[in-house]
């Protein structure tokens, strides 16, 4: 419309005029059209600046809505959080008025309450009362795999060296001996099942329950340590033999291990006859009164089921008979593997202490 509004007055102003020529018209023309199109260009730009204008008026509209929505969402959420908090402390600050335990909050996670028959607190941690159990102290204790092969007669004859230095050191001081062997006793349980429990997983195969088993005997044999540590205070440099022992002794069985599993399991069975001799040693103590007969650690009753009046000796001779159940199934697993079978060929002796 401007364009032709120009063009006409250009029109017009030639007509007017007198004495022009034909060039004079078309100079004329020709500026007209210059002057249209500079005019055209000017409102092509005042409109992008006016579009330009609006777009950045919208878009800032939009930003302070989208801050006001954020802000008022992380205000809803600081003010959930802090109610959410103050409930988690109180609920932790009632746990803690309690029963005395300490409960985590962050993760929202904790333990249950387990009560015993007469509705006092189980106290334990470390094991509840479905795991606990009375030992077969009717289980035959001089029960001996004669060494038959050149591999028995190697591993017996092993445990029998490594015998003499014990003897020496502890002689008839059964309370730190049964601690220092219970700390030796533990490994080849646990070593044995990570091994069939890295196997199971690298051949995609069922163990038979013998991961579970040796596991099993290592948690028991770990609770004699806990029960020991009870009665027998260790010393610093008890302490330091025992890192010492540990060390030497894991990695050892974890290479024979690894290289026979038959004379492994015979080395902790013969171990096990020995340590039968020496908790037998250890009532005799007690039986002459060269050992006093205390009163049982309470984490003894507990786990055992003992009497609440049970003593040292009752302990002891539970401790022997489980000795005598992992005599047994250390022999076994050795005679499997003698027969060229695999421990997953046989159903493990699970729950046999």
């Amino acid at each position: 419309m401007d364009r032709l509004l120009a063009r006409s007055l250009l029109i017009r102003g030639v007509l007017s005029s007198n004495g022009g020529n034909y060039s004079r018209c078309i100079t004329m023309t020709s500026f007209g059209d210059g002057v249209a199109k500079s005019f055209e260009r000017r409102m092509e730009l005042q409109n992008n600046r006016q579009s330009l204008v609006l777009m950045s008026v919208v878009q800032w509209r939009r930003t302070m809505s989208t801050e006001a929505v954020a802000r008022k969402v992380a205000e809803g959420a600081n003010k959930e959080s802090s109610v959410t908090g103050a409930t988690k402390e109180s609920s932790v600050e009632e746990v803690k008025k309690g029963d005395g335990s300490v409960a985590s909050g962050y993760w929202g996670i904790s333990g249950p309450s387990i009560t015993r028959k007469d509705g006092s607190v189980w106290p334990w941690n470390c094991f509840m009362p479905w795991d606990t159990y009375r030992s077969d102290v009717s289980i035959d204790l001089g029960k001996h795999h004669v060494p038959k092969t050149f591999l028995d007669k190697v591993a017996h004859r092993t445990v029998k060296i490594l015998r003499i230095p014990t003897d020496i050191f502890f002689q008839r001081r059964f309370g730190c001996r049964a601690m220092m062997l219970e700390t030796v006793a533990a490994v080849p349980g646990m070593v044995g099942g990570m091994l069939l429990h890295l196997r199971s997983l690298r051949k995609f195969e069922q163990s038979g329950g013998w991961i579970k088993a040796l596991l099993e005997e290592a948690e028991n044999e770990r609770m004699h340590l806990m029960t020991m540590v009870e009665l027998v205070k260790p010393k610093w440099y008890e302490r330091l033999m025992v890192l010492a022992v540990q060390g030497i002794f894991f990695n050892c069985y974890f290479v024979l291990y690894l290289l026979s599993p038959k004379v492994a399991h015979r080395v902790v069975g013969y171990l096990e006859e020995e340590a039968i001799h020496s908790y037998t040693e250890f009532l005799k103590d007690i039986h002459s009164g060269a050992i006093e007969n205390v009163p049982a650690p309470a984490i003894a009753i507990d786990y055992w089921r003992l009497p609440k009046d049970a003593t040292l000796k009752d302990v002891v001779t539970v401790i022997r008979a489980d000795e005598a159940h992992h005599r047994d199934v250390n022999h076994f697993a050795s005679d499997i593997h003698f027969q060229g079978k695999q421990l997953k060929e046989a159903r493990a002796p699970l729950g046999y202490h």
